[in-house]
């Protein structure tokens, strides 16, 4: 009996594996094409660094556009400047409120635990401890509504702790903590590790806020705009091969993954390799997940109508599912 269970339980593995590996290689395009596609450098989505060769391969030229945030991208693609790009899970909501169908959520691109970031010689251990803390954040970004969410999910009041609104990018955040004028920071990769690898903070393990019920884990989300996916959808299902393909490499090479997020981000590779560590490559996002996203942004007054199926609507998974076999 302990034989059959085992036998079964390592072919129940090998289906799964084979249900989540990626296809093969589409046919090139027949005549060169070009796809527009934003670029955030962020550690989640360092298959990107690899993107243009493989896409020169099905004939396909990549015209780059790169954005410090998800908001930024997230424009882009409504004015159409841009034909793919990744942007945040909840601006799906975001779109949708605006009354826009001009944005296609593709997939998501992995996941990780969200520990607070507290500088060296600030006790942070307990959620009880974060009372008075002076808690970096950015307003109205991804983790910070993770953040947002995960407090009152916990019954925490949001006002325990001394917001410290911090403008730019991340690199801003790694700043502060050094000057110490923050006690802990509400960040995302390579930042986080940044801080740690360089001795002015560490991470407070157990204060994850990556697992609420309203936000998940996901990191980030690839999308296209409408009207590529109605004039250029062979284009986008090439992007989107091309990314799964390389993503399902680096997901399974961690130091390749470290490499390729160093090389990507311009980060040095001590950081990266601690940081890649963190990161489990790979979507976790559905449309239950989108929909819970913008029940929860339309109740904390993040957009000012319930747009929770319109949102869900928005995300089409089925090309990456495809692509997936």
């Amino acid at each position: 009996m302990k034989s059959l269970r085992t036998l079964l339980t390592i072919a129940l593995s090998l289906t799964a594996t084979v249900a989540l590996a990626v296809g093969p290689s589409p046919a090139p395009m027949k005549q060169k094409e070009v796809l527009s596609v934003g670029f955030v450098k962020v550690g989640h989505l360092a298959p990107m660094l690899m993107l243009e060769e493989e896409l020169k391969k099905l004939n396909i030229e990549v015209k780059r556009a790169e954005f410090v945030r998800y908001a930024d991208a997230r424009t882009a693609l409504l004015s159409g400047s841009v034909d793919v790009s990744a942007v945040g899970p909840g601006d799906l909501a975001i779109v949708a409120a605006q009354g826009s169908k001009n944005l296609i959520g593709l997939t998501g691109v992995g996941s990780s635990n969200k520990f607070l970031v507290v500088r060296k010689g600030v006790k942070i251990d307990e959620w009880g401890d974060i009372n008075g803390k002076k808690i970096a954040i950015a307003p109205g970004s991804a983790v910070w509504f993770q953040w947002a969410m995960t407090l009152i999910e916990k019954n925490i009041p949001y006002t325990s702790f001394s917001p410290v609104n911090v403008q730019g990018g991340g690199t801003a955040f790694v700043q502060a903590m050094k000057r110490g004028d923050i006690d802990a920071m509400v960040l995302w990769e390579p930042f986080e590790s940044q801080a740690v690898a360089e001795g002015d903070a560490y991470f407070a393990t157990k204060l994850d806020y990556s697992q609420s019920r309203s936000v998940g884990a996901e990191l980030g989300m690839l999308a296209a705009s409408g009207e590529a996916m109605a004039t250029k959808k062979e284009l986008v299902r090439r992007f989107l091969w091309a990314y799964l393909k390389v993503e399902e490499q680096l997901a399974k090479n961690n130091d390749q993954f470290a490499d390729a997020y160093a090389k990507y981000t311009g980060l040095p590779l001590n950081v990266t390799k601690e940081s890649a560590k963190i990161i489990k490559l790979g979507g976790v996002l559905n449309k239950e997940q989108v929909g819970r996203l913008a029940e929860a942004a339309f109740k904390q007054g993040i957009v000012q109508k319930d747009v929770t199926k319109e949102a869900a609507e928005l995300y089409d998974d089925s090309m990456a599912k495809e692509i997936k076999k």
